[in-house]
């Protein structure tokens, strides 16, 4: 048995192929994110992998719209887009494959 804190994990990643991870996989990447209102990520895109969203708590700003909790959003490759938090937000976050150094600012 494996147990640890999602604090303990980089910006809420805990599978994956990166350290620390409790499983560590090429095949997906998972993270629960929690992000304070105002928070934001830059426009980026993946070239590899389709990114899955969903909005456990909160609203958030994504492709220029608004989505709340309930809402899971798929970002497939190539697609753009940047986020903000518009308020307090926890996410589930899915990638997959999971890629490593899949992130492109655009």
């Amino acid at each position: 048995m494996k147990v640890s804190k999602l604090d303990d994990m980089t910006k809420g990643w805990f599978v994956g192929n990166f350290e620390p991870t409790l499983y560590k996989t090429n095949d997906v990447e998972v993270a629960v994110k929690r992000y304070k209102k105002g928070d934001t990520e830059e426009k980026h895109y993946h070239k590899i992998a389709t990114e899955i969203t969903a909005v456990v708590e909160g609203k958030v700003k994504m492709f220029d719209q608004v989505f709340e909790a309930g809402t899971v959003i798929v970002v497939e490759p190539g697609e753009e887009t940047a986020f903000e938090a518009l308020e307090d937000t926890i996410n589930a976050v899915v990638k997959i494959p999971g890629a490593n150094n899949d992130k492109y600012i655009s």
